[in-house]
């Protein structure tokens, strides 16, 4: 199955985060890098935004979602 991607406006209606939220998020390692489609154009994998949720439902600590975070970008890599 290919992985779908899902851009900005769709991860922050699935979080509720707001833009500048979210990327403090991927400053601080608790969200995952994006993907870059081309030269102005980001995306994530869709399985990783419902991980980082299901985490975040759970209660999970900043330092948990972390370790899950590394390992979700370690994934990616070929």
């Amino acid at each position: 199955m290919v992985p779908k991607l899902i851009r900005l406006p769709v991860v922050l209606s699935h979080t509720g985060l707001s833009r500048s939220s979210l990327y403090n998020r991927i400053q601080d390692g608790l969200w995952p890098k994006p993907v870059t489609l081309g030269s102005r154009a980001v995306a994530w994998p869709e399985e990783e935004v419902a991980a980082i949720n299901a985490a975040r439902i759970a209660g999970r600590t900043n330092e948990e979602i972390h370790r899950l975070v590394v390992e979700l970008e370690t994934i990616r890599k070929p």
